[in-house]
């Protein structure tokens, strides 16, 4: 087996694993809603996070062997396999919108990554490294916040959550570039904070990926995932590494329009979330109006004691004994019966 050959095969059994990872993801996901981030306690998310490594580690040794113009490409493969592996393993099928959004994200992403040409390899001094990773570092909370603020519409929190997973991932991929080019020249200390930054941003990316999938399916999430991880890396290469799209303005023209069909899958597939979304409370419902409370309802007018005072009482119309002066109409004692000295006695003469 040539090895090209043999990078676009373990090209497609890493996005077979990345699939199978994220469908176990969103099932733990649905199947545990109060452990939002890291449900430590489940099998199958062990068994995600297995799945994510193995096909992270495939996707590694398929860029030893191949170009990145042919691998990462191939890794936007994980969408359009995840649907039917969702529809034949877990029963959940996906829509004529969700299959359409899977797959204007997929051919963008791939003809977006394809116009990436190769360059020199180059590393990040110290200064870049801290200020790439306070700038990750502050957007990825900034999405989290905006998450846990639209928290009422699980699309759009999902959304949000995916891209900032998605940029952790991405920021790790810089970052292991950044190491890779480091240790041509033999392995350095200077490179542990390096490797720190790996671990926590690929920790962060696992974990939001995962609380992306809360309430939210499974094709939205991983598009956004899919395509916003190796977007941000490109972006990164072409800024601070050097690298340029293939023929020139023309190739950066495609490239362009290639991010705008991938951006219109991710508006699909979240579009097609949002319509199944179900409000919360229909005006006039049952279950609205069996949540009045009775503190929401209009008080009568001139106040609650004059009221109760014009309603006519149990002992209106009856003789009154003289000398006394009658209490208010209707006052009856806690056990239900009226006050003794307001009703007349039969037999007895008046004082």
């Amino acid at each position: 087996m040539s090895a090209l050959a043999l990078s676009v095969l373990l090209s497609v059994v890493s996005a077979f694993a990345y699939a199978g990872g994220a469908i176990v993801q969103e099932r733990v996901a649905e199947t545990s809603p109060g452990e939002q981030y890291a449900p430590l306690r489940r099998p199958g998310w062990w068994a995600a996070v297995a799945l994510n490594g193995l096909g992270g580690l495939l996707h590694v040794v398929a860029l030893a062997y191949g170009p990145l113009s042919l691998v990462q490409p191939l890794g936007a493969l994980t969408i359009v396999l995840a649907l039917p592996m969702a529809a034949l393993f877990v029963g959940r099928r996906a829509g004529a919108t969700a299959w359409r959004g899977a797959i204007m994200a997929t051919v963008g992403l791939a003809g977006l990554l394809s116009l990436v040409a190769a360059s020199d390899a180059r590393s990040l001094d110290t200064t870049q490294r801290v200020a790439v990773a306070v700038a990750t570092a502050g957007v990825v909370v900034a999405l989290m916040t905006a998450a846990r603020a639209a928290h009422r519409h699980p699309a759009v929190r999902s959304l949000l959550l995916a891209t900032a997973s998605g940029i952790a991932f991405g920021m790790s991929s810089v970052f292991t570039k950044t190491v890779a080019v480091d240790w041509t020249g033999g392995v350095a200390a200077a490179d542990v904070p390096s490797l720190a930054v790996i671990g926590v941003l690929a920790t962060a990316g696992m974990l939001l990926s995962q609380a992306s999938y809360r309430g939210a399916g499974l094709a939205a999430p991983l598009a956004t995932l899919t395509v916003v991880n190796p977007v941000v890396a490109a972006a990164i290469g072409i800024t601070m590494f050097g690298e340029t799209f293939r023929y020139g303005t023309t190739g950066t023209a495609l490239a362009l329009s290639c991010g705008v069909v991938a951006a219109g899958g991710l508006i699909l597939l979240t579009t097609e979330r949002l319509t199944h979304e179900q409000p919360a409370a229909v005006p006039g419902s049952a279950k609205e109006s069996d949540e009045t409370d009775v503190r929401d309802l209009p008080e009568p007018v001139g106040g609650a004691a004059e009221s109760a005072a014009a309603l006519p009482g149990p002992l209106d119309g009856l003789p009154q004994r003289p000398g006394r002066v009658p209490g208010p109409a209707g006052v009856v004692r806690a056990g239900g019966r009226p006050l003794a000295e307001d009703v007349p006695v039969p037999g007895t003469a008046a004082a």
